[in-house]
């Protein structure tokens, strides 16, 4: 008898049975459902087709792991259930008869119309299955709250009803939404079929926010088949790229974020399950491989952020987030599950298996990383940790993929340059050998066998390769990075020299595989720095010559038309430095000119990578280098200009500065005139890298000694203050709180005259007065102007302090500080004899002497200004050289510029990133600043010493030394240990050692211009101590040495005079101590109270000479050693131990021996200096070398050393050429 009670029981456990996929119970459910409610046929019918359909399902075939191949993931019911399908066809027509005539129950309705298109479907009639699947669950009216049709449905509607629909309806309808879709895709509709599962998406957001973790297995099962399904169509469609779907849609990764949140759901914060679904489906970690690789579509793009679908991020919310950095998370996170189910699902492979799908991953993971580690982002788009954590995540990932493929070349190429983007150089150059290792062996097996192996990198990636290798070396590298890189260029030329003797013999399949133009030039390129660089660096004089001359042939063919960049920025600046160091200005000038005055091609796709203005910041070394060379043949106008151009080229000084102040503390009129607040504004300088900031400094520095030769020290003292300016807002604070007061130079013609108006033109304003620069506590205060004295300056207040009293009137940190301009003091422009002999008067009362000339290398800077703006470079003013030299620079000047207009018709090319951006560890970015730090006090002390303020250059020195020994400190407590003091560090210009040589070289020009050559001789030895090849200081002691073998310099008394009528409180000392004595020597006692007796103007030779007009009668010189005061006229001297030496108190020159010691040991130091790379072009050291070949002997060596001398200063510009690009590598 029919029961209503036990037929809703045996009901309801038929839709569990069903849900639970527990198809052994269905048949027996079915039969006591028709017992005890035989109304319900549609009901029983459809369980038993579902059922006969299920139990096909579950036998394999063969067929069924072969359809886990197609893209559209079709499930195994495709395959395997159509036996079962064949059967189950004869019940379709009783089917339909139930679908017709049920009309009291919905549920029951809308579940056998789903198995009737299920059904068809199974059978292959797409077409008529799509026709009787419901299009949502609206269709048989089971809800009235469940979902939204996709634009109508059927037009059911009852009514309604307030019930929940059971488990196994939505099961259906899950079941209904992806067949609909999976018919309209087999029937070519892939439009169509997206639109379908994008309306269903919403409609089952229930199910997708549940998870798979307490889901019944049909829903699972259904649920993940649709999203599979989903998003591998999606997939094809994106990647295609041909349709109406493409990344740049804001609901590109709907389907993709629905498969996150639904496995996130499911996982409860552990790891995503891997594997497959069902039989017959692509594996999970390929649908997450394309969420990746589409996540690194719109990344690599530089797309819009798609907002359609929330995505599952780490506590990543939009609303508090950039577009970028919730990119970053989304990426970030889908790349770790799907790196961790790749890796865990793969194993390691024969030695003749590949793994490609690791190689494919691991490329889009690089492709990836070159944008994230790229000057595009910031380092705050990064997120936690910045470039470090996401190049030490890459290294861990790179590691991971060896571990699962057999010697891949790919991988240790990606590794050399993660490891040099985190200024790992050791690691880094470990992995490049391992892989140069491989790639030699797998080229020679390839040539052995004739077998290709596409896992070998092509000739045209190894070229990359060892090109990149080559240029870090250069670039961060000393001597032995430099060998290296020789040896790796000798390799490299052979290997392009036999790719260009195959290219003319090849036939098509080969041209094929042929290198690039570009490739080969970049080769060439590489080939002539490392020449280049080895010819500075190596110890074979007579080598360097041809090195030069092989570095110069290559870096032309690279810049060959024929390779299509005729004007690589890269090239043109290696070889623009070659030839000036070779003093063929006329050539570099026109090749720099016209790579600076060529057009500029409207690449845009290396912005990501690169930055915002990167064309332009490549530019600034050339710009610089252009300057040096017009400063070398005394264009000091168009060379001031040049200066100028590399900042006006970013048109706006805000664009490379920014609009914030410095620290907080100084704050420029322009914008107190603005009206703008504390919104901050990072100019270009914020993101740029150690070595692009210090090529700013270095253009200011050399603008400042373009300054010096114009104007003189004392203008030049006048803008050094400005150092201290910039550097802070380049390189932030060093913990070493400075107080610059001014030094107002003495108020002659010279000084007079503002900064602007001296160099870069005059104007009517009147200049302001010069203010201090203090950095303390992340605050710059003003202070007061000095107050006027006799000697009209005023010293560095070097000392360290701390202060917190700020001026009212806050300074602009970009403007040019000038000295205070007096209205009644007139005077020409062009007179520059008439300022010379002015500043001399006034600088008789400070320095005692006649001011030291100058000498290049020096280095300073000052700050911009265009219209009171950030005025670190003065605006482009017309002035007038020196009256003598204008015709000849105008010149120049027309005939370079009409040959560099000529060829402006150029195109500079894409600039490709051939060094990735090298992100160096905090503690060496220290260091480094450290070390520029040190030698901005050495120029600024240069500037105070060559102006005579020789007090002020002191304090100067003092500060240096403290920044140079905090730089030795740093070394020397390196935890690694791997430092040395002695040894120049990876990305490090110079030693610590060489640095402090600096110091103390410079200590002995200082005690050169008090006058006391025996303190400098001291000062120079102690620099050779710390660095024996040392040019500065080599040169500085040779001099001395020479001066004493020609007596040109006498020996301080053994017993120093006290001279107590000539003290005054201003004097240094109170008791002048020996060698302190050497200039202001004592004569003999019948001259005692003269202290300065005239020196011989000639020098004594190694023959007898009278150093007085009248010698006592009892008294005879003899080969330029006093004998005792005895009445003999002659000595008896030996032949072999020389004449005998006089006592120690009575002696007024060195022995003979010494004197020879003395210009021997110039002549070594000498001799051994021109032979290095830093001083073969040094002409002071040629002049000195000359000095003492004249002193030897050897006049015809005197005479070709003179000679190349002449020729070195014929083309030397204001300061030496490395600085320009601390090299030959841009």
């Amino acid at each position: 008898m029919p029961d209503a009670v036990k037929a809703a029981h045996y009901i309801q456990q038929l839709d569990d049975a069903r849900c639970d996929e527990n198809w052994d119970a269905v048949p027996e459910l079915i039969r006591k459902v028709r017992k005890h409610a035989p109304d319900r046929v549609c009901l029983a019918l459809t369980a038993e087709i579902e059922h006969s359909i299920a139990k096909a399902n579950l036998k394999p075939t063969p067929s069924a792991r072969a359809a886990s191949t197609d893209s559209s993931a079709r499930p195994s019911s495709a395959s395997t259930a159509a036996a079962g399908g064949l059967e189950a066809a004869n019940h379709l027509p009783a089917l339909l008869t139930a679908i017709d005539a049920e009309a009291a129950h919905p549920e029951d309705r809308f579940q056998a119309r789903v198995c009737a298109g299920w059904l068809l479907w199974v059978l292959h009639e797409y077409p008529a299955a799509l026709a009787r699947l419901p299009r949502t669950l609206h269709d048989s009216n089971v809800s009235g709250n469940n979902a939204q049709e996709e634009g109508g449905g059927d037009g059911h509607a009852d009514g309604g009803s307030e019930k929940p629909p059971s488990e196994w309806t939505r099961v259906c309808g899950l079941k209904a939404a992806y067949l609909r879709a999976n018919c309209l895709a087999r029937d070519g509709q892939r439009d169509g079929a997206l639109g379908a599962f994008e309306a269903a998406l919403p409609a089952l957001s229930a199910v997708w926010t549940a998870g798979p973790a307490d889901a019944r297995p049909q829903t699972r099962y259904w649920a993940e088949l649709f999203l599979t399904e989903f998003c591998m169509l999606a997939a094809q469609a994106l990647r295609e790229g041909n349709g109406a779907r493409s990344l740049a849609d804001p609901g590109c990764l709907a389907c993709f974020r629905a498969w996150a949140r639904y496995w996130a759901a499911g996982g409860r914060g552990g790891p995503s399950p891997g594997g497959y679904g069902f039989r017959g489906s692509v594996p999970r970690r390929q649908v997450w491989g394309e969420y990746y690789f589409a996540l690194s579509g719109i990344l690599q793009g530089d797309l819009p952020f798609p907002t359609v679908g929330s995505a599952v991020t780490d506590g990543c919310s939009g609303g508090e987030n950039s577009a970028r950095v919730r990119l970053r998370t989304e990426l970030k996170k889908v790349e770790t599950i799907y790196q961790g189910l790749l890796y865990s699902e793969t194993k390691f492979p024969r030695a003749d298996e590949e793994r490609l799908e690791v190689e494919d991953f691991v490329r889009q993971m690089m492709q990836n990383w070159e944008i994230l580690n790229g000057r595009g982002w910031k380092e705050h788009d990064l997120g936690a940790g910045g470039r470090d954590a996401l190049c030490h995540a890459t290294l861990d990932s790179l590691y991971g993929a060896a571990a699962k493929t057999y010697h891949s070349t790919a991988i240790l190429r990606h590794m050399f340059t993660v490891h040099l983007a985190v200024a790992e150089f050791d690691l880094a150059f470990k992995a490049f050998d391992s892989w140069l290792e491989l790639v030699k062996k797998g080229k020679a097996r390839v040539k052995k066998t004739g077998h290709r192996e596409p896992a070998l990198d092509d000739d045209a990636t190894m070229f990359e390769t060892i090109s990149a290798c080559i240029a870090a070396l250069c670039r961060f590298g000393s001597r032995e990075a430099a060998e290296k890189a020789h040896k790796l260029a000798e390799e490299l030329a052979s290997l392009v020299e036999q790719e260009e003797s195959r290219d003319k013999d090849s036939t098509d399949a080969e041209e094929e595989e042929a290198v690039p133009p570009g490739t080969l030039a970049l080769a060439w390129q590489s080939i002539g720095l490392a020449q280049a660089q080895w010819a500075r660096m190596t110890f074979e004089p007579e080598s360097r010559a041809m090195l030069q001359e092989r570095a110069i042939q290559c870096l032309r063919k690279s810049l060959s038309s024929k390779y299509g960049n005729a004007l690589d920025a890269r090239g043109v600046f290696a070889l623009g430095v070659l030839y000036a160091e070779q003093r063929k200005l006329s050539a570099s000038i026109e090749l720099v000119k016209t790579a600076l005055l060529a057009e500029k091609s409207p690449d845009t796709s290396q912005e990501l990578r690169l930055g915002p203005y990167w064309r332009e910041r490549s530019l600034i070394p050339l710009w610089h280098l252009l300057a040096l060379m017009l400063s070398a043949r005394q264009e000091y106008v168009m060379a001031a200009r040049a200066c100028e151009g590399a900042v006006e080229q970013f048109k706006d000084p805000h664009v490379l500065f920014g609009s914030r102040h410095l620290n907080g503390g100084y704050r420029s009129e322009y914008l107190r005139e603005a009206g703008i607040k504390d919104k901050g504004g990072d100019g270009l300088v914020d993101e740029m890298d150690e070595y692009e900031k210090e090529s700013i400094l270095q253009i200011k520095m050399t603008q400042l000694a373009i300054l010096e030769v114009v104007e003189g020290p004392a203008v030049a003292v006048n803008a050094s203050t400005e150092l201290l300016t910039l550097f802070p807002r380049l390189f932030g604070d060093l913990d070493q709180k400075v107080e610059l007061s001014s030094a107002e130079p003495p108020k002659t013609a010279v000084t007079m005259r503002s900064l602007r108006g001296s160099v870069f033109g005059s104007k009517s304003e009147k200049a302001r007065p010069r203010q201090s620069v203090i950095n303390n506590d992340e605050k710059l205060a003003t202070a007061t102007p000095r107050p006027r004295t006799t000697q009209t300056t005023q010293s560095i207040a070097t000392t360290v302090q701390s202060s917190s009293n700020d001026a009212a009137d806050p300074s602009d940190p970009y403007s040019s500080r000038r000295s205070v301009k007096s209205d009644d003091i007139k005077r020409s422009r062009n007179s520059l004899r008439k300022r010379d002999r002015s500043g001399s008067r006034h600088r008789a009362v400070s320095t005692g002497g006649p001011p030291v000339p100058p000498l290049d290398g020096d280095k300073s800077f000052a700050a911009f200004d265009e219209r009171n703006l950030p005025n670190y470079f003065p605006p482009k003013q017309t002035v007038e050289p020196p009256r003598e030299d204008t015709r000849r620079s105008s010149s120049r000047s027309r005939v370079t510029t009409s040959h560099a207009e000529t060829r402006a018709g150029h195109v500079i090319g894409t600039f490709s990133s051939l060094l990735p951006f090298v992100q160096f560890s905090p503690e060496h970015n220290r260091r480094r600043r450290k070390a520029v730090l040190a030698k901005v006090w050495l120029v600024i002390s240069g500037f105070y010493r060559r102006a005579g303020l020789l007090d002020d250059a002191n304090k100067a020195i003092t500060e240096a030394q403290r920044a140079a020994q905090d730089l030795e400190a740093d070394v020397a407590n390196e935890a690694s240990g791997v430092l040395s003091v002695r040894h120049v560090g990876w990305g490090m210009e110079k030693s610590a050692e060489e640095v402090i040589a600096d110091v103390w070289a410079e200590r002995g020009n200082l005690w050169l211009a008090r006058q006391r050559p025996y303190q400098a001789r001291a000062d120079f030895e102690t620099a050779l101590t710390h660095f024996p090849d040392h040019p500065g200081a080599i040169v500085g002691l040779s001099s001395i040495l020479l001066d004493i073998y020609t007596e040109k310099l006498l020996p301080p008394p053994a017993v120093p005079g006290l001279d107590l009528g000539r003290l005054a409180l201003s004097d240094d000392s109170v008791l002048t101590s020996a060698p302190d004595a050497a200039i202001s020597h004592t004569t003999r006692a019948n001259k005692a109270d003269q202290l300065f007796p005239r020196l011989p103007s000639a020098p004594l030779g190694l023959g007898p000479a009278n150093l007085e007009a009248n010698p006592k009668p009892a008294e005879i010189v003899t080969n330029g050693h006093s004998s005792s005061p005895q009445p003999v006229t002659t000595t008896t001297t030996n032949s072999f131990l020389g004449p005998p030496l006089p006592p120690p108190h009575k002696a007024i020159s060195l022995p003979l021996n010494d004197r020879l010691a003395a210009r021997d040991r110039a002549f070594g130091l000498l001799s051994g200096l021109t032979k290095l790379g830093s001083g073969w072009n040094y002409s002071e050291a040629w002049f000195a070398l000359a000095r003492a070949y004249e002193e030897s002997g050897q006049t015809d060596k005197a005479r070709d050393a003179l000679w190349w001398c002449v020729e070195l200063e014929d083309g030397r510009s204001v300061r030496e050429w490395h600085v320009a690009g601390g090299g030959y590598v841009l």
